[in-house]
């Protein structure tokens, strides 16, 4: 009789153990998937903000949308000290506690612009073939 208690007893430690490690890693897989999706949205604002190039000082904020409710961003651009060089910061917060959850910190240069005399980065030649002379 002893026994059979003694066995129940490391069974039942055995099982609390066994549930509590799986509940833990429920939980690690949900904060993964929470970073990751920060993550790729703040790199997301700073690739649109590269795309239109227009580098305005002061901060913006915004939301995920439709397609990700549970995100809220806030983007503020301010000068680095050197000529049309600007630092970007980006922090991704839920949107129901307002808790940050990643933040992205980044360098931009203004884009150049040829109209005023800027000196205009010539692109690559597209039509030049490789490996080939004439």
């Amino acid at each position: 009789m002893v026994e059979v208690l003694c066995a129940i007893l490391i069974l039942g430690v055995a099982l609390v153990g066994l549930v509590e490690g799986t509940t833990t890693a429920l939980l690690s897989v949900k904060e993964s998937e929470l970073q990751t999706g920060a993550a790729l949205m703040a790199a997301g604002v700073i690739e649109t903000l590269r795309a239109e190039g227009d580098l305005r000082d002061g901060e913006t904020e915004g939301d995920g949308g439709a397609a990700l409710p549970l995100y809220r961003w806030r983007r503020s651009v301010r000068p680095a000290g050197v000529a049309g060089l600007h630092e970007v910061d980006v922090v991704v917060e839920q949107a129901k506690t307002g808790k940050a959850i990643y933040e992205l910190k980044t360098l931009l240069f203004e884009p150049l612009d040829e109209t005023a005399g800027g000196a205009a980065r010539k692109p690559r030649d597209a039509k030049r073939k490789r490996g080939t002379s004439r």
